[in-house]
C-alpha cells in the first residue's frame, strides 16, 4: 500500500471576485477554500497517494464543518482536525491580468491556527501510519505560539522516522510578531529532508543570498545550481533541495520550469511557457504535491521533477486553490501533450 503522507497547515475561506474583476467591482465574492498544506494533500489525493490533513479549526462552525467536508470529498483523510479557540481565516485573491498584478489580502489575525500552541495536537496520533511528513513556512509566520508547534511537529516526525518536506513559502505580510522569518525556518529547516523553495524563499526565509535575476527573461541554470549547493551546504540534513524556476512576463504570461539537486547530480526540468494563466494560486503546491508523489512512486529524481513541473503547469488552468487533475492527465503532459486539442 502506498505511503501515508501528512500535511499539516492552516486552511482559510477564499474568497475571489468573479473572473478577472477587480475586489468589489461586482458586489460578489467567489466563496472557495484554500491553503498550501490543504493544497499539498487535495493534489496527493488526486493523484491516488493516501494524504491525511491536520489543522486546528474553531469550534461548531458551519465554515469550518464544510471545510472538512470537502477535504473528505477530495479523499483526504481529516479525522485528525482540532478544534480550538479562534476564528476562521480569511483570504481575498484579486486574480492579476496581463500588466496588473494579482493581489492577496489576508484576514487571519487571531484564527484557530494562529493561537495553536504546543501540546494540542496529538502528534502521535495524528502520524500513527504515515511515511512522510509535509510542512511549509506559512504556519510559522502566523504567531511565536503557530512556530512553536510546528517546531514540536516537525521534531515528532522526526522522531517517528518519517521523511520531512518543506516549502519555505515566504510571505512577508505574514511575518509580523516579531521574530524575522530567517531566525524562525533555520530553527525548523535543520530537521528537513526535502526542501522546495524559490529563490526569494532561499533569501528571506534562509537568509541565503541567491545572486540570481527573474527579471532577466531567461534564467540561468548555473545561479541556480550555485544557490542549491549554497542551501545544502548550509543544512547537511537536506537529501534534496527543489528550486522552481518561474519568468514573471506579465501576470498572464510565465515561463515555468524547476531544478532539483540531490548531492550527485543538478537537474533542469522542461520549460512551459504558460500564456493564458487563469489562477496561479496553488501552482507551487501542486508543485510539492506532484513532487512528494513523484519521490515516493517514480522510478527516479528526474521523473519526479517532472511530473511535479507538469502538475504544476496544469493548475495555473484551474481557478481556486486546489489542484484538479489525475496523475493520468499529469503523465499524458509530462509525455508530449499539451496542445489543448479537444480530447472526444
Amino acid at each position: 500500500m502506498p505511503p501515508l503522507v501528512v500535511t499539516f497547515g492552516e486552511t482559510m475561506l477564499r474568497l475571489a471576485p468573479p473572473g478577472f474583476e477587480r475586489f468589489l467591482q461586482s458586489p460578489q465574492f467567489v466563496a472557495t477554500f484554500g491553503g498550501g498544506e490543504a493544497n499539498v494533500a487535495v493534489t496527493l489525493a488526486g493523484f491516488g497517494q493516501p494524504a491525511r490533513y491536520v489543522t486546528v479549526l474553531p469550534p461548531t462552525n458551519p465554515i469550518a464543518d464544510a471545510l472538512i467536508g470537502e477535504l473528505r470529498r477530495f479523499g483526504v483523510e481529516a479525522q485528525h482536525i482540532v478544534r480550538g479557540k479562534g476564528r476562521m481565516g480569511i483570504y481575498f485573491v484579486e486574480a492579476g491580468a496581463n500588466q496588473r498584478p494579482s493581489k492577496v489580502v489576508y484576514d487571519r489575525e487571531n484564527s484557530a491556527m494562529a493561537l495553536a500552541k504546543p501540546g494540542d495536537i496529538d502528534w502521535t496520533s495524528a502520524l500513527a501510519g504515515a511515511g512522510w511528513f509535509h510542512i511549509t513556512g506559512i504556519t510559522p509566520a502566523l504567531s511565536q505560539t503557530a512556530a512553536d508547534l510546528s517546531l514540536e511537529s516537525i521534531q515528532a516526525a522526526r522522531a517517528a522516522g518519517l521523511t520531512i518536506s518543506c516549502d519555505l513559502n515566504y510571505r512577508k505580510n505574514l511575518w509580523k510578531y516579531g521574530k524575522p522569518a530567517n531566525t524562525v525556518m533555520s530553527d525548523l529547516f535543520r530537521f528537513v529532508d526535502v526542501g522546495i523553495a524559490n529563490e526569494e524563499d532561499c533569501q528571506a526565509a534562509l537568509g541565503i543570498r541567491a545572486e540570481v535575476d527573474v527579471h532577466a527573461g531567461q534564467l540561468d541554470a548555473a545561479q541556480y545550481r550555485a544557490l542549491a549547493e549554497k542551501v545544502l551546504a548550509a543544512y547537511p540534513n537536506l537529501k534534496m533541495l527543489a528550486i522552481t524556476l518561474r519568468e514573471s512576463k506579465s501576470a498572464s504570461h510565465n515561463g515555468w520550469s524547476a531544478c532539483l539537486h540531490d548531492r550527485e547530480d543538478f537537474l533542469v526540468s522542461r520549460h512551459y511557457e504558460i500564456t493564458h494563466i487563469v489562477d496561479r494560486v496553488g501552482g507551487g503546491d501542486t508543485f510539492a504535491g506532484g513532487l512528494i508523489y513523484g519521490l515516493l512512486n517514480l522510478g527516479s529524481h528526474r521523473d519526479a521533477l517532472e511530473f511535479a513541473v507538469a502538475a504544476s503547469c496544469l493548475k495555473h488552468s484551474i481557478p481556486g486553490d486546489f489542484n484538479r487533475f489525475t496523475r493520468e492527465e499529469v503523465e499524458q503532459l509530462v509525455q508530449g501533450g499539451g496542445s489543448g486539442r479537444v480530447q472526444r
